[in-house]
């Protein structure tokens, strides 16, 4: 089956796009930047990519593991 990970609520002051081109090289996976009326830029990331982009995205100090949180089956 297939799934879609998604990023959403970070600061406007990160570059989402260089952050999906270390994503998708760090993961070998494919992704995109979209743009959500309510939600503001969110990353897609083909397949399920939560843990991975979780510890990703805490060893890079974008964000701190108490901010993130981890949705899905």
């Amino acid at each position: 089956r297939k799934s879609l990970t998604t990023v959403q609520g970070l600061k406007k002051e990160f570059s989402y796009n260089k952050i999906l081109k270390d994503l998708k090289k760090e993961f070998c996976c494919n992704g995109t930047v979209v743009q959500d009326p309510e939600l503001g830029q969110v990353i897609q990331l083909q397949g399920d990519q939560r843990k991975n982009v979780s510890n990703f995205l805490v060893q890079a100090g974008i964000v701190k593991k108490e901010h993130i949180k981890i949705h899905g089956f």
